[in-house]
């Protein structure tokens, strides 16, 4: 029993609350030394890039808060969108310690142009309707639990213990989303077309990210016949069919080459810490 809610907010071990208790962290016992055998500057680049996905993909989600189709969802996707924004910011705060530069999560997030990010552009585009925000997330999820799940034997140890949180994170965003694919793609005619108009609308973009880069330290197309079976059962059971293969092979996201969505994406995302440079509240 608590005198006052302050007491009952601040109690440590009751998981009743969101704020202040029941979480553990990650990287507790953890040795945030980059190891000597570890090339620091790949390293940085690689938890950029990852970062960068996770990042603009949870600003996304976000935009959904007051315009879900129902409540549930409304807590669904925000919790998806923070689990995305915690590995974003473990995976930054990382690339600052391996560059050398010690730059925070915020600097990483609200003091970089829109050329110096690494997503990929699947994760940047506008967010459509509930289908293709549904068709997105199932395909981004389905690939990043494919790198996090080998990522969780990275050399770097740091990286290693925010890929085993992730791998817990993202294996329940994929599920979810695939609830929702099968459901639209197996309701009515109306939901199944646009259901198949929404896939259709995220396939081109599913190419960039097998395609390989000098900074990876898991290589994609290595996960690629796993996604290819988990997209191809997902499908399956919904009654749609697989898009024709249009998406390009190269790498642009990763090199900083976006889509006009990105640059104005970032100008809402930014404006606060921009108009109000080191401001703490």
């Amino acid at each position: 029993m608590f005198d006052n809610a302050y007491e009952a907010l601040s109690s440590d071990g009751d998981a009743r609350w969101a704020f202040g208790t029941g979480f553990a962290d990650p990287l507790s016992g953890v040795d945030t030394t980059v190891p000597s055998d570890v090339d620091a500057e790949r390293l940085a680049a690689y938890c950029l890039m990852l970062a960068d996905d996770a990042l603009v993909m949870s600003h996304r989600l976000q935009e959904w808060c007051t315009r879900a189709p129902e409540l549930e969802d409304e807590v669904a996707l925000a919790n998806i969108g923070l689990d995305l924004l915690g590995q974003a910011r473990l995976l930054l705060t990382r690339a600052g310690k391996a560059d050398g530069t010690e730059r925070s999560d915020d600097d990483f997030a609200f003091l970089r142009d829109a050329p110096e990010f690494r997503n990929v552009r699947l994760v940047e585009l506008a967010n459509g309707d509930f289908a293709f925000s549904m068709a997105r997330l199932l395909v981004f999820s389905t690939w990043r639990l494919a790198l996090l799940q080998r990522l969780v034997m990275a050399a770097d140890p740091v990286l290693a213990a925010i890929a085993a949180k992730g791998v817990k994170e993202v294996a329940y965003h994929r599920d979810y989303s695939a609830q929702w694919v099968v459901r639209l793609g197996d309701g009515t005619p109306l939901s199944h077309e646009r259901m198949q108009d929404g896939l259709d609308a995220v396939w081109p973009y599913v190419g960039e990210l097998f395609a390989e880069h000098p900074s990876d330290l898991v290589d994609p197309a290595s996960v690629r016949d796993e996604f290819d079976a988990v997209i191809a059962q997902v499908l399956d059971a919904s009654g749609l069919r697989l898009p024709e293969s249009v998406g390009v092979e190269e790498v642009l996201g990763r090199d900083g080459v976006h889509t006009e969505a990105l640059a104005a994406m970032l100008a809402e995302m930014q404006s606060v810490a921009r108009a109000h440079p080191g401001a703490t509240w």
